[in-house]
């Protein structure tokens, strides 16, 4: 803990530890974003004796579309792009925080019930992870928080589970000793979306955010997931992460992400199962028309797509902890190539006129074939797209899609190996 003053000299020393989550070559930028944060905390808190700043990553799923909500499995790794919090302990019993660029959130921990009425709004997730804290016996306190992110908003690395992560790992690094664990911090955050924020999301954004590097999620038990690191070091491997921003539109589009899920669920329940991961491909060829009869053809695709990217995963896993990166590409395409003609997550039937990802994804191939790999990037129906550029090319490859996108829209990124933590 510090003041001000001495937490200025820390950012100024800290080469190397900002060097691990950015990259060389972001760390004097970072360095003016962490004394921005600070001098902001102090300008709208005053200055503290017992200063702290925490970070929790934005992720990028790697492998396994649309599969964690049927209990499926995941390739997923936390990315350079965070959100960070210079906060400081108080005795109010109160969590004061504010965010870069909206209002403040004010959270009385004498009051933890759910609020109907902050259903959607970022206080509901404060107010849910205290409680979740205090409902499994951690200590939890009073205290006031700036925050900044730069995690791009709509761009499927999940500007919110960093946020949710990084609440949860300030209360933490504040008031337990940093003794609960990242897995239970990603269900605590998880817990807070669903029950306080009324969204029914699943858990794999929370897990790759607050464990960090590249793990693969195993949800068969959802209650205790398999998590496994996997070993493979991509700053090594020669390629680059591109996500690149097509600018689609999010508005109105629940239905269509709703309608996944429950396709899905509705052909595990004609077996008398609750989950696609309780059923095999066998089954569902077997049984294929009656289910086209009474499900329709996409929600047979659906299914059959989950099932293929399921495995898929294994493989994926099994390339990087054998160093086989082409073989990892590969497996890339294939899962993209099953999103787009199974899964069917690449534009929304209602508004067949904007296709941003499609073109994106076939600028990509015409770029990159043969050299690199390319995929739809997270829910779908707009947004991102995530590429494996190698880094001969990137120059080229930015240029090339920011000439149709627009500038700024392909971001150049890498993993990082820690998840939410407390940096100074």
């Amino acid at each position: 803990m510090a003041n001000k003053e001495q937490m200025l000299q820390l950012i100024n020393n800290a080469d190397e530890h900002l060097a691990e989550l950015y990259g060389a070559e972001n760390v004097t930028a970072q360095k003016k974003r962490y004394i921005q944060a600070v001098d902001s905390f102090c300008e709208l808190y005053g200055d503290r004796d017992n200063l702290m700043i925490f970070s929790a990553p934005g992720r990028t799923e790697i492998g396994g579309n649309h599969t964690d909500h049927n209990l499926g499995k995941v390739l997923a790794g936390s990315v350079n792009l965070d959100v960070i919090a210079v906060c400081s302990a108080t005795d109010s019993n109160w969590i004061h925080l504010k965010s870069e660029g909206y209002p403040s959130d004010h959270v009385s921990l004498e009051e933890l019930t759910v609020q109907e009425n902050e259903a959607g709004k970022s206080v509901s997730l404060i107010r849910g992870i205290a409680a979740r804290f205090q409902q499994l016996g951690y200590q939890i306190g009073g205290f006031d928080a700036y925050t900044t992110s730069n995690v791009l908003k709509g761009s499927g690395l999940s500007s919110s589970a960093a946020f949710e992560v990084l609440v949860g790992t300030a209360l933490n690094g504040l008031y337990n000793d940093e003794r609960v664990s990242p897995v239970e911090i990603a269900k605590i955050a998880q817990y807070a979306e669903n029950e306080y924020f009324k969204k029914p999301c699943g858990l794999m954004d929370q897990m790759a955010s607050s464990v960090g590097g590249i793990i693969t999620i195993d949800f068969k038990d959802k209650e205790q997931p398999l998590i496994e690191r996997v070993h493979y070091n991509f700053s090594k491997s020669g390629y680059a992460l591109c996500i690149v921003d097509t600018g689609g539109n999010h508005a109105d589009l629940t239905d269509e992400y709703a309608s996944i899920p429950g396709e899905m669920k509705a052909v595990a329940g004609y077996f008398g199962k609750s989950v696609l991961r309780e059923v095999t491909k066998e089954k569902i060829l077997t049984e294929i028309i009656r289910l086209r009869e009474q499900f329709g053809d996409r929600a047979v695709l659906r299914a059959l797509h989950y099932l293929d990217d399921n495995e898929r995963v294994e493989r994926e896993v099994a390339a990087l902890n054998c160093g086989d990166f082409e073989a990892f590409k590969e497996l890339v395409i294939a899962s993209g190539n099953s999103s787009f003609r199974f899964l069917q997550n690449v534009y929304a039937t209602k508004n067949p006129s904007e296709q941003g990802l499609s073109l994106a994804i076939y600028l990509a191939h015409g770029i990159l074939e043969g050299k690199g790999a390319y995929r739809v990037h997270g829910g779908g129906f707009g947004g991102t797209t995530q590429n494996f550029v190698p880094v001969d090319m990137v120059d080229m490859f930015q240029s090339a899609i920011e000439k149709v996108f627009g500038k700024g829209k392909c971001h150049i990124l890498f993993i990082r190996n820690q998840g939410g933590v407390r940096v100074l």
